[in-house]
């Protein structure tokens, strides 16, 4: 399992004073509110800073971080990711999982059948689909839904899905 977890990415400078616009990659943008502090990675950089204040504007979420003072040093923070560790993720409902641990399972059909591996979610607003990447190469995108994902098991490492039919006809 991934031990830091996205939960924004830093999209560009946000006035004069250090502030950056930050796009949210968590279901709850509100949650940087009861965060005391985000790790800022970039490539293999990773540097812990506090946060000290947190705003909205439309869908983007506005950090004040410390030790970023001016619009030239938020400037240089722009792609990068902000993570946090597992003791600071939020709680997870039976049934739900975080994307990072969902990406590289094996995902495989209930009669047995690999269909490849699981290399992306894309949120949709209706459900999730995830995009599983054969060994030919092909991408097959498959909803998040009871009657299609049958059960995940991040111990064994796999997914199983049921193929409606037509699903692979697309």
């Amino acid at each position: 399992m991934v031990d830091l977890l996205r939960v924004g990415v830093i999209t560009s400078a946000h006035g004069i004073r250090g502030e950056v616009n930050v796009f949210p990659t968590s279901d709850d943008p509100e949650r940087f509110e009861k965060l005391e502090s985000v790790i800022v990675k970039k490539g293999a950089q990773e540097t812990i800073r506090r946060i000290e204040n947190v705003k909205y504007f439309k869908k983007m979420v506005i950090l004040k971080l410390e030790g970023i003072d001016d619009r030239n040093a938020a400037e240089l923070l722009k792609s990068n990711d902000l993570m946090v560790d597992r003791e600071h993720a939020q709680k997870l409902e039976e049934g739900e999982y975080f994307i990072a641990d969902l990406i590289g399972l094996k995902v495989v059909t209930d009669d047995g059948q690999e269909l490849g591996i699981l290399k992306d979610v894309m949120e949709t607003g209706a459900n999730d689909v995830y995009i599983v990447k054969t060994a030919g190469g092909k991408e097959i995108l498959l909803p998040v839904i009871p009657d299609c994902v049958l059960r995940v098991d991040l111990e064994a490492g796999l997914v199983e899905v049921h193929l409606m039919p037509g699903l692979l006809d697309l």
